[in-house]
């Protein structure tokens, strides 16, 4: 019987032909019960936080290993991630060559544009080079999936590169 009294009693277990027992073991007004399940509760609690004093806080140890990247490669990181998602959304994926969503790639041509474009110093010429080149291919096939031509310098990140045009030479 002690050991109910430390657990919650079953619902479909009370039934009022029980007797006085069930009602002592539910009733808010008895004090036993309600101190020995705030003593296991408190038990576990102070288990629980000499645990974690041992264990490192996952949070702290990922905040260490980012501390240790290059800001080169987070910010290449994230270029990539805006370049795949535009190539997903110009339906250049192979598993998703129907998909087609202008507006969403026009965004995230614009975000890559306005990343590279911010972060030319801290890129340097070895890392922005490529990344550009694949700017300027996106911005060619957004020009290509779309059906109506956007002005010359309002395209998708031209704010950023100025006008892209296919037949450009390259410097």
């Amino acid at each position: 019987m002690n050991d109910q009294v430390s657990t919650p009693p079953d619902p479909s277990e009370n039934h009022p032909s029980t007797g006085p027992e069930t009602s002592a073991e539910t009733g808010p007004d008895t004090g036993t019960e309600t101190g020995a399940e705030t003593g296991a509760e408190t038990g576990a609690e102070t288990g629980t936080e000499t645990e974690a004093a041992r264990t490192p806080d996952p949070l702290s140890t990922v905040s260490r290993d980012i501390a240790e990247v290059p800001s080169v490669e987070i910010i290449s990181t994230a270029a990539l991630h805006l370049m795949s998602a535009a190539a997903v959304n110009l339906g250049l994926a192979e598993d998703l060559p129907d998909h087609l969503d202008l507006d969403e790639a026009r965004s995230l041509i614009t975000a890559l544009a306005g990343l590279l474009d911010a972060s030319a110093q801290t890129l340097g010429h070895h890392h922005a080079a490529p990344l550009r080149d694949g700017l300027r291919t996106l911005q060619l096939a957004f020009k290509e999936a779309s059906t109506i031509p956007d002005d010359p310098g309002q395209g998708p990140g031209e704010k950023y590169t100025g006008p892209v045009h296919p037949t450009a030479s390259r410097r």
